[in-house]
């Protein structure tokens, strides 16, 4: 195919595959909006308006894992919703912290601060470094299990976008 804009597209969209395992880069977003951006610029010739419909779902049920799923492993975890709240807090205030210290330390500042959170206020609630623990774990495997299903969910994404855009005629 020697189309620039799907060149572009794609390369695009191989970013956001890698954003959904690297907190730092955009994910499924950027997916999408390359998809989009691309149907407009073929005007919808070959990304026709239901490929962009699927492609949009599959965006919603993306971005919504990542808001459920981690919260949902510290919720399993006994994490109270404040833990949840300052886990979040922690975790974007650490992403910048890293962001500021040259960048490469974002992710794992980030899942510091998130842990932190979620631990500190654990203890502080129950008093138990236990139960702290058990909820930072809960919290840590929910990330996990999200950025498998996003990873997942771009990659179908990614897929149906090559086959519509090179294969479907």
């Amino acid at each position: 195919m020697s189309n620039p804009a799907f060149w572009v597209a794609l390369i695009a969209m191989l970013v956001g595959l890698a954003g959904t395992v690297v907190p730092v880069l955009p994910g499924i977003g950027l997916i999408w909006a390359a998809a989009l951006v691309y149907a407009l610029i073929e005007r919808f010739s070959t990304i026709g308006p239901y490929t962009l419909a699927a492609l949009s779902v599959l965006a919603v049920l993306g971005i919504g894992a990542d808001l459920v799923i981690s919260q949902a492993g510290s919720r399993v975890a006994g994490a109270s919703w404040k833990a949840v709240a300052a886990g979040l807090v922690l975790g974007v205030a650490g992403t910048f912290v890293g962001l500021m210290a040259g960048g490469l330390g974002a992710i794992p500042m980030g899942i510091v601060g998130a842990l932190i959170g979620v631990v500190g206020v654990e203890y502080l609630r129950r008093r138990s470094m236990g139960h702290a623990l058990k909820a930072g774990g809960g919290w840590l495997a929910g990330c996990l299990v999200s950025r498998a299903f996003q990873f997942i969910i771009a990659a179908v994404m990614i897929a149906l976008f090559v086959w519509q855009a090179v294969l479907v005629d």
